[in-house]
């Protein structure tokens, strides 16, 4: 599983000009998820996004985690984020889940999400969507749960 966490003042989900969900301070999550992974995958992902330590703290460091801020998650599906570009110029969708079972495993990972974080939104899954936010620093960081060495 892949997840792109971007720390966000604020962002948005819509479809069709219309505003499906938003959230104010805190993580905007692209989730990707792979050909094999499980809910072990989803919980590590999470666990990791919302204890980094991406936050300023009093004296401007970052040094404080969703959880310690009390902030907000925005999640999105993004298959593309299993793209592989090394051969040609069309990017190989071929690592990314068959729809129904990354459908099973991102609604898991809301679910999961929605216990541990105060307020938390998502996006539609295959949908296609317009992300506005509002990235802070800005702070992108780049999680695999494949890569936990």
């Amino acid at each position: 599983m892949r997840a792109v966490i971007q720390r966000v003042d604020r962002a948005c989900v819509k479809i069709n000009h219309q505003e499906l969900s938003s959230i104010n301070k805190g993580i905007l999550v692209l989730l990707g998820v792979e050909r094999e992974d499980t809910g072990k995958d989803a919980d590590y992902i999470l666990e990791k996004t919302i204890n980094l330590r991406i936050f300023e703290d009093n004296e401007g460091k970052m040094n404080r985690s969703l959880i310690d801020i009390d902030g907000e998650m925005l999640v999105v599906s993004q298959f593309t984020l299993l793209g592989d570009c090394v051969k040609g110029r069309r990017p190989s969708f071929v690592r990314a889940e068959e729809p129904r079972k990354a459908n099973e495993l991102y609604e898991y990972f809301i679910r999961e999400v929605r216990k541990k974080v105060k307020h938390a939104a998502c996006g539609k899954f295959q949908e296609m969507m317009h992300i506005e936010l509002v990235n802070n620093g800005p702070v992108t960081i780049l999680l695999d749960s494949r890569k936990t060495f």
